[in-house]
């Protein structure tokens, strides 16, 4: 460029990609984490025998149950007689409880 010199620039640019995901990630982390929580609240897990409640499991990236049963419960499944049972959709509603505080989060992150 005319007259112009930029140092430093490749360093400027690590420090603002660094500082980009590490903003990011802090958000995923926050939003797993509350999706975990309101799941292990009363009503964000059903519960007959707890199983299902202690199977749930959250990482950076990804939260949700891991117990057999659990696509039965979420989706719904078939009896042996031959009748349906209505999914109870509780790791849906969380998530899409969690969908507009992450947006939040989110953008309240860029605006830093």
């Amino acid at each position: 460029m005319a007259g112009l010199d930029w140092k430093g620039l490749p360093e400027l640019q690590r420090a603002l990609q660094e500082k980009s995901q590490t903003d990011f990630m802090q958000v995923g982390r926050k939003s797993m984490l509350e999706i975990y929580k309101r799941g292990q609240q009363a009503g964000g897990t059903p519960v007959d025998t707890n199983e299902l409640r202690m199977s749930m499991r959250a990482s950076t990236e990804e939260a949700g149950y891991s117990a057999e049963h659990s696509p039965h419960v979420e989706y719904g499944h078939r009896t042996r007689s031959g009748s349906f049972v209505q999914g109870q959709f509780f790791l849906k509603r969380n998530v899409d409880t969690q969908r507009s505080i992450y947006y939040g989060d989110l953008k309240s992150q860029l605006r830093k």
